[in-house]
């Protein structure tokens, strides 16, 4: 029987630029950029040098710490720069595209599937780290067993994708290639979790292999961490995988065609968007070709991703590997004299302390400001109500913040991840930068206790 959960707690954003039910067709950028950034507790090792020549699933890095995981190129042609930062961390690799020359790792049949053959040609094609386990957040082990997988079939953040839309314009066979494959990979069920308010459609009723759930409720409602937290919580010493909606599609594709092609549709949003509206691009690509003639004037804060947990970029930067959306939104680059003092009638507000409360439904153009600067970390009973998970956030960040690793564990680091603490950072008045304390909890937990 289905499982249905009405969940009240969160927070739905209320941002113009949600993106209209238009496929404005492919993209083809000239650049593409592979992040190590875009996977947490990656130690990466290159496999390339600038000036090397490759094809689409050629490896560009691989994991050092365990090599059969390679990340690879989504294009054939030229390593045109490899980008380092900080104690030359390693940034990007950047391809130009030349040609449209695959390896072809050859198609494997349903009925000749086997755990051994689907995870020997999810790693050698570099598909593998589309897999990811909780706790943690990072990218599975394959010699892991995981108790269950989890496919998340909507998306609850701020002007998110349609997955509805993108399961109309996309081929269903992939995507029952794909079930089938991760459906050998787990002694447990795939869990494929679906929005409550579109229990009439039939477009997820015929996959075979699934167990189908539906959630209801504001944001983070779409969130997996929140789905495996309700349907198949994580307990010390046990492994949740986890697969994005798309790259079940990118899976089944591998299989059928034999080829690394994890093409996906992707929601060009925001208020600073003329057109918001959906195109079809390989993951790495330049989003330049998305945005040109397409946003409005004016200093403008690129995101790869949504507002809440998205990856600052360039105007010409590159579409990370898990994000199936860009948001265009205005930089906060200026300060107001006395800001807290007025009406504020189009200003947004969680505690309603503005007069902007009274238009609960108003849509606002947010920006990146801050509107004031990091206090102290007091107890306010906030994030609670924007969690719809049975921890206690305060105590645990604090937790986090001290060290101290008994207490992390009783309070539940294993179950979260720091998109589902997202919201507790945008409404945070202390001006915390949550995320980024629970990674370093996180980092702390897998350097201790692996």
């Amino acid at each position: 029987m289905a499982v249905i959960k009405k969940l009240k707690r969160g927070l739905d954003l209320k941002i113009p630029g949600k993106p209209e039910k238009i496929l404005a067709g492919e993209v083809y950028p000239l650049f593409f950029g592979v992040k190590p950034v875009d996977f947490p507790g990656l130690v990466p090792k290159l496999c390339v040098k600038p000036g090397d020549k490759v094809r689409a699933g050629s490896p560009l890095f691989m994991n050092k710490v365990n090599p059969s995981i390679k990340f690879t190129s989504p294009v054939s042609g030229e390593v045109k720069d490899i980008v380092r930062g900080d104690r030359r961390r390693l940034l990007e690799i950047v391809v130009e595209k030349k040609g449209k020359d695959f390896i072809d790792f050859g198609r494997i049949k349903r009925e000749d599937f086997s755990r051994e053959k689907i995870i020997g040609h999810l790693l050698n094609s570099g598909l593998w780290p589309a897999i990811r386990q909780r706790p943690y957040h990072i990218v599975a082990n394959p010699a892991d067993v995981p108790k269950s997988v989890f496919i998340s079939g909507f998306d609850t953040s701020p002007l998110a994708p349609d997955y509805q839309y993108i399961a109309q314009n996309s081929t269903g066979s992939y995507f029952n290639t794909g079930i089938a494959a991760l459906s050998r990979l787990t002694e447990g069920k795939v869990k494929l979790v679906l929005n409550g308010k579109d229990q009439g459609s039939e477009l997820f009723r015929k996959i075979d292999g699934v167990e189908i759930s539906w959630f209801t409720g504001p944001h983070p409602a779409g969130n997996v961490g929140v789905h495996i937290h309700h349907l198949d919580p994580v307990n010390k010493g046990e492994k949740v995988w986890f697969v994005n909606f798309q790259d079940v599609y990118a899976i089944g594709r591998l299989f059928d065609d034999g080829v690394y092609n994890p093409e996906r549709m992707v929601a060009l949003t925001g208020s600073e968007v003329r057109n918001p509206q959906y195109y079809r691009i390989l993951p790495g690509g330049s989003v330049a070709p998305m945005v040109k003639e397409n946003v409005k004037p004016g200093d403008l804060r690129f995101i790869s991703g949504n507002v809440l947990t998205g990856s600052k970029i360039e105007s010409d930067g590159y579409l990370g590997f898990y994000d199936s959306q860009v948001t265009v939104i205005p930089e906060g680059n200026y300060y107001e004299f006395f800001g807290w003092a007025l009406p504020g009638f189009n200003k947004y507000s969680f505690n309603r302390v503005f007069a902007s409360g009274f238009f609960p439904r108003k849509e606002y153009r947010l920006d990146t400001n801050f509107h004031g600067g990091e206090r102290a970390f007091v107890l306010t009973g906030h994030y609670e109500k924007v969690l719809p998970m049975d921890i206690y956030p305060m105590q645990l960040l604090k937790a986090i913040i001290t060290g101290d690793i008994d207490l992390m564990e009783n309070l539940g680091i294993y179950e979260v991840a720091e998109e589902d603490l997202a919201l507790c950072e945008f409404i945070c008045p202390s001006k915390i930068e949550i995320q980024s304390i629970v990674r370093n909890g996180l980092e702390l937990m897998i350097r201790e206790m692996n």
